[in-house]
């Protein structure tokens, strides 16, 4: 059961703005075998999820926040993501998986009002089918 929380823990971490890796970890625990890859899967994703979740609420309702030194998001990756969440709409969300634009995509989200049972029904989609692809080739690999 511990391992299962740090997986969602590490899952969570990585999906904030936080530097964090869940992918190793997820993969490991595929290897190793001890529970079954639903369950390592939907946990992933729920922590990950989560983090977004995370990320939303902080654009949603701490923007007001960006021009202090300890926000976690440059002004030029804010507007990055912005912009592309401008161009594409909801749907640059299934990018939220990315590494580098996703996290501040998330926050363009909250930021830009996306209503927060859409935006978690499509950054599931696109963070379960990350884990899903992530888990099918640590398998093709063992």
């Amino acid at each position: 059961m511990l391992s299962l929380a740090g997986l969602f823990t590490a899952a969570l971490v990585a999906a904030t703005l936080l530097p964090a890796q869940s992918e190793a970890v997820l993969a490991g625990m595929v290897v190793v075998g001890s529970h079954p890859v639903w369950l390592l899967l939907a946990v992933a994703t729920a922590g990950n999820v989560l983090g977004s979740i995370l990320n939303w609420a902080a654009g949603r309702y701490l923007m007001h926040f960006s021009d202090r030194s300890w926000f976690p998001v440059s002004r030029a990756r804010l507007d990055q993501a912005s912009a592309w969440y401008g161009k594409w709409g909801r749907w640059s969300l299934l990018g939220s998986w990315v590494p580098v634009i996703g996290d501040p995509l998330t926050l363009a989200a909250g930021l830009l009002r996306e209503p927060l049972w859409r935006f978690t029904l499509i950054v599931t989609i696109a963070k379960g089918g990350r884990y899903l692809a992530v888990a099918g080739v640590t398998i093709a690999a063992a």
